[in-house]
């Protein structure tokens, strides 16, 4: 079961993704809201949190479950503050009950990771694309709109859309309605 712990919050945050099942993860921490208390409300422990990228949104509360949790931070930074295990691309993690292949994504962020299962048929797309078929930002340090197209391509590439069923973003809503086509989508708005 995949839960957005950040739904409804009146906070600058990202969507905070609780994934229960074999091994119990977070994607993401989010910022500026009791992640702690939201995972506890749900479940007695966490066995890993991965990042999708360290923009202060996304990390803000990494502090606050390092001291709730005895937990294994997963990121392609392994420099990153917090950060137990680099996760390169190509590279694997069990979050759930699925293997995710992490893709590494720059253009919103040179640490951008997005995690793909076939066998679950769910993508976590950090910042890279959004319900609606936008984009993650370019204008940040980091960012680079011919880098994001590369990315958004890659990923095209590597799903498979007719197995793909959820799309999990860092912002907005979820998609679960032709979420390959949001994808297409934001390939195409990301290129004018």
């Amino acid at each position: 079961m995949i839960a957005n712990l950040a739904l409804d919050r009146d906070v600058f945050t990202s969507n905070v993704f609780l994934v229960t099942g074999e091994r119990t993860a977070l994607v993401d921490v989010g910022n500026e809201f009791d992640v702690v208390e939201a995972v506890r409300d749900r479940v007695d422990d966490l066995d890993v949190v991965v990042l999708t990228h360290t923009h202060y949104d996304h990390v803000g509360n990494l502090e606050s479950v390092l001291d709730a949790f005895d937990v294994e931070v997963v990121a392609f930074d392994g420099d990153a503050d917090g950060v137990t295990r680099t996760l390169g691309d190509g590279g694997t993690v069990q979050i759930g009950d699925h293997e995710y292949v992490a893709l590494h994504t720059p253009g919103h962020k040179n640490d951008h990771l997005c995690l793909y299962s076939e066998a679950a048929g769910v993508l976590f797309a950090g910042d890279l694309v959004f319900a609606g078929g936008s984009f993650g930002r370019t204008d940040l340090d980091e960012g680079d709109r011919p880098t994001l197209i590369e990315s958004i391509e890659r990923v095209l590439d590597v799903v498979d859309g007719a197995e793909l069923r959820e799309l999990h973003t860092g912002h907005g809503p979820s998609v679960e309605s032709n979420p390959y086509q949001t994808i297409q989508m934001a390939h195409q708005a990301a290129q004018f």
